[in-house]
């Protein structure tokens, strides 16, 4: 593959995980104006459905007989698979909801260490002296990150709870994302995973919201949560991802810690240490190690 093509990947999938690092931010700006988690993730999923069928559409017309349909079969391991994405929607934001951003995105990070213990439970093998490496690196990463050993700071265990289970539903959906119906297009797969995902978020908002639904996160937030969380990120990344492959695209991906961390201090005033930001490197630092081919010899 030629370097102006690996160039092009590395900026797709840069812009994509820097649309996720906003995100966050824009739902804590979002509770600050008194709307509910469940007004917040209902917006974001019914636009942003509503943008991945204009897509499909559009894509549609312009390929005529050359689209792949999906299988009754493609559809439901699809929706299946995207419960797994309206949780961890659901999850962190709760957790922001309890604890800064700065922290709740190095909780979701633990991705890295959750899907090296995954692995080895799926594949009955010990994981390479690589990945161990790595997975401490990210402890230790995460230690100084979310400012434990700092006695004046006190997390919200709600906060930590919601992050860890954030994190654990991640790492199905990144496990499963790359692995169910990659016959069909990606704004197909996008949609039905969407359309599960969308299951679990309509179910949480029925059984929490007690207060009348506000209709004005649609215009507020909506449009921004959707387009920078459901539309423009897996876009992007679908076409990114092919270029860079899997290794490169994981490494260029990470961006989206520091930048939620940065947008978190710019528009939030969040208190970010010296410490957190040794933390955050070393994460990013772990990523790299799991995703990096070393020569023998």
């Amino acid at each position: 593959m030629s370097q102006k093509n690996v160039l092009k990947g590395v900026f797709l999938v840069a812009l994509g995980a820097t649309s996720y690092g906003m995100l966050a931010t824009f739902v804590k700006m979002a509770y600050t104006e008194g709307f509910t988690t469940a007004e917040v993730t209902t917006a974001q999923f019914i636009l942003g459905i509503s943008g991945i069928l204009l897509i499909n559409a559009f894509q549609k017309l312009k390929h005529k007989h050359n689209v792949v349909k999906a299988t009754t079969k493609n559809i439901i391991s699809l929706m299946l698979a995207g419960t797994s994405m309206g949780m961890t929607s659901l999850f962190y934001y709760l957790a922001v909801k309890y604890i800064p951003v700065s922290i709740g995105i190095v909780l979701l990070m633990q991705t890295v260490w959750m899907g090296v213990l995954l692995e080895m439970i799926l594949e009955r093998k010990l994981p390479s002296l690589q990945k161990i490496t790595a997975v401490f690196i990210v402890l230790v990463g995460t230690l100084l990150a979310t400012n434990i050993f700092n006695n004046d700071i006190v997390l919200d265990w709600r906060g930590i709870g919601w992050g860890v289970l954030a994190a654990a539903s991640f790492t199905t959906t990144m496990f499963t994302a790359n692995r169910v119906a990659v016959e069909i297009s990606s704004a197909q797969r996008s949609l039905y995973m969407l359309l599960g995902g969308a299951v679990i978020v309509f179910s949480f908002a029925l059984a929490t919201q007690n207060t009348p639904f506000n209709f004005s996160i649609f215009l507020k937030w909506g449009i921004v949560l959707s387009l920078f969380g459901t539309i423009i990120p897996p876009m992007l990344m679908n076409a990114g991802f092919p270029l860079t492959g899997i290794g490169l695209g994981s490494i260029v991906s990470a961006l989206e810690l520091p930048v939620s961390v940065m947008m978190a201090f710019v528009l939030l005033n969040e208190k970010v240490i010296f410490l957190q930001w040794i933390g955050i490197i070393l994460i990013i630092l772990a990523i790299i190690i799991m995703n990096i081919k070393f020569k023998n010899g």
